[in-house]
This record gives C-alpha cells, sequence and structure tokens, in this order.
C-alpha cells in the first residue's frame, strides 16, 4: 500500500507544534510544573486555538498509523510491535527522561533542595504524583495509545481482514455528501455535554474517563476513516475550504460565548456543540490541505519523521532545564521564548543525533527500530 506523505507531514508538523505549545504554557495563567515570573493573559488566545485539535489530530492520526500497521501484522504481530514501540519508551521515560522535570518543580516550588543525585533514584520513585514524585507526566499520551491498541486490536483486525464490511462501506458512502464529515462529531458531542462536567481531564488513565474515552473514540475514528483509502482523502481535499471555514466562525463564536455569557445549562450544550465542530472541522481542514499540498516525499521528512519521536519523549525535559534558569530574569518574552524554543529544538536534536540515532541499542528505548 503506498505511503501517505501528507500523513507523515502532518505527524511531524503537529508534534513540532507540542514545542511551542508547552513552551507556551510557561506564560498563561494555566496550571503547569513550573511557571513565568511575568504571566501574559493575551497569550491564552493562540493556546486556546491550538488548543482546540492538537491533541485530537494526534489521536486520529494515531488510528490512522494503526490502519497502516496493521497492513504486514497479524493480530498478534501488531500487539506485540505496540508493546515494543509504546511500552518501552514510557517506562524508559519515567525512570530517567520525566524525573528531572519533577526535582526542578520541587526545586522551583521550595520542596527540596540537594542535588539530583541526591533524589534521583531514592526519591525519585516515592509515591504517585503531584503528591508524589513517580510520573509519566508528557508521556501521558502513550500508555493512552497502547491501552487502545491493545483495547482495539481484536476489531481492527477483524476490519482489516473483511475490509468490505457494512460499517466501512456506510464511511464510504456517507463522508463524500456535503455534511456526512460531520455525523462524527455527534459521539464527541454527546462525551462534551454529558460527561466532561463531571470528569476533570487528569491524564491518569484510570479515572480520566472524559479524556479517556473522548480520545478513544478520535483514535477508532482515525482507522475507520483511513480504512475508506482514497475516498477519505478525495473527499478532505474537495472540501478544505469548508472546514476551514466552519473552523474559523465555529472557533469565533466560541470565544465570543465564553466571554460574553455566564455559566448556564444553556451555555453550556451550545458551547459543547460549537467545541465539537470547531476541533473536528480544524482536523478536517488540515488533513485536506495536507492531502492537497504536502503529499510529496522528501530527505527532509524521511529524517524529520523518524526523529519526531525521540523529540517528543525529550522535549519537555530539555525546554524544563533550560526554562528553570530563565523564568526569573527580568527579560522580554520574546527574549525568553526565543531561547527556550530554539535551546529545545537545538538540545533535542543534538541528543537525537549523536546520542539515539546511531546507536543501535539506544533506538528502542525512543520507539525507533533498530
Amino acid at each position: 500500500m503506498m505511503r501517505r506523505h501528507d500523513l507523515d507531514w502532518l505527524r511531524v508538523l503537529v508534534f513540532g507544534l507540542l514545542i511551542f505549545y508547552h513552551v507556551g504554557m510557561l506564560f498563561v495563567p494555566w496550571g503547569f510544573h513550573i511557571k513565568n515570573n511575568v504571566i501574559y493573559d493575551w497569550l491564552v488566545y493562540p493556546m486556546i486555538f491550538t488548543n482546540q485539535w492538537r491533541l485530537p489530530i494526534l489521536f486520529v492520526i494515531s488510528g490512522m498509523g494503526t490502519f497502516y500497521a496493521l497492513q504486514k501484522r497479524t493480530g498478534i504481530q501488531f500487539t506485540w510491535e505496540r508493546i515494543k514501540r509504546l511500552g518501552v519508551p514510557l517506562l524508559f521515560g519515567m525512570l530517567f527522561i520525566v524525573p528531572p522535570q519533577v526535582y526542578l518543580e520541587r526545586l522551583d516550588k521550595h520542596e527540596f533542595y540537594s542535588s539530583y543525585f541526591d533524589y534521583w533514584p531514592s526519591l525519585a520513585f516515592n509515591g504517585i504524583y503531584p503528591e508524589g514524585n513517580l510520573s509519566w507526566h508528557h508521556l501521558w499520551f502513550l500508555p493512552y495509545l497502547l491501552a487502545f491498541s491493545l483495547m482495539l486490536a481484536p476489531v481492527i483486525v477483524y476490519l482489516k481482514n473483511h475490509p468490505k464490511n457494512k460499517l466501512i462501506f456506510w464511511i464510504s458512502k456517507i463522508i463524500p455528501k456535503t455534511l456526512g464529515f460531520y455525523i462524527f462529531i455527534i459521539p464527541l458531542y454527546l462525551l462534551e455535554a454529558f460527561l466532561e462536567p463531571y470528569f476533570p481531564i487528569t491524564h491518569a488513565l484510570i479515572d480520566d474517563w472524559f479524556n479517556f474515552v473522548n480520545c478513544f473514540i478520535l483514535f477508532f475514528y482515525g482507522f475507520l476513516l483511513v480504512a475508506t483509502k482514497d475516498i477519505f482523502w478525495q473527499s478532505v481535499a474537495k472540501k478544505k475550504r469548508y472546514f476551514l471555514c466552519i473552523g474559523v466562525v465555529s472557533f469565533s463564536l466560541l470565544i465570543l460565548i465564553t466571554h460574553t455569557y455566564e455559566d448556564s445549562t444553556i451555555r453550556h450544550f451550545t458551547e459543547a456543540f460549537i467545541k465539537v465542530t470547531n476541533l473536528w472541522s480544524w482536523i478536517l481542514a488540515l488533513f485536506g490541505y495536507a492531502a492537497t499540498y504536502l503529499n510529496k516525499q522528501s530527505k527532509k521528512l524521511t529524517y524529520a519523521n523518524e526523529a519526531v519521536y525521540p523529540f517528543y519523549i525529550l522535549h519537555q525535559t530539555v525546554m524544563m532545564i533550560i526554562a528553570y534558569y530563565l523564568i526569573n530574569q527580568n527579560w522580554s518574552l520574546t527574549v525568553k521564548a526565543s531561547i527556550l524554543i530554539i535551546g529545545t529544538f537545538g538540545f533535542s536534536w543534538l541528543i537525537y543525533e549523536f546520542l539515539i540515532r546511531r546507536w543501535r541499542y539506544v533506538r528502542p528505548f525512543f520507539g525507533l527500530k533498530n
């Protein structure tokens, strides 16, 4: 089956955006592990915009990647490959990549005063974060993907072995229609309207019911949509401007509602509908523009596509080490953000290029094949 280079480009670009987003978290009035000494309220608007679709599209892309991963594997081979590519980096990250982040947070909050090697390993795994120190922090994406892959493996294998099944056939018929793609927002709306108020996002897997089910559905959507093959890509490419317009309008309405009306039952249900319409529209628009302009192979893409997973694993620890020494400086947002973005990309690349990519026995710990 022909490889979709646009899907690879989207994966690389959205994970790259994650570095900008996490740098932004240091400067906005939202909870984060450490914070800058000056907070910028206006920065929440671009953060809210990207936050609407940034993670949802990654789960959709991951579901699509599962479809391609299964084409040359049996169910057992797929399950073992997922454990190696997701489980091993997760355990390695919790043991070695995440602990410096928790250590720096303890220093910043004056909860610990000694050296890192007084902290790790003797204290690094005492209790569960935030009360304790053991955490997967930004790597929470990996256990969720692993759980979804294992839970859906029998269903996905069945759908793979029965490509003419009624579900894929129905989706193939519905998505070319004008509003066909928007039937997928119904489950997302029901979750947003009825489950989200009772289960705040925790990224803890076991008690994160809204986030877990929501991401699970998006992951499965990715598999179902890409299983329609060219019908999906042709449909999103054809209607990309339509999705973009709906995305612009729905995001504008979302900002208007949240700044105009006080919390109420009517506002909640209206906001939930606009929110899921907005995030789904941007996801479809991005797929549409990528299918039109990015389905091209290049040496840069080949390199970036392999590097993106190690970058994801490394970036937040690298960023927080730099941030710890920057956040209390009386420098402008531009200076600090530039140092953080360039430094995070730069040091992550150095580690990847010279300590990961070339070393056969290191690569599996960052999800890379030998």
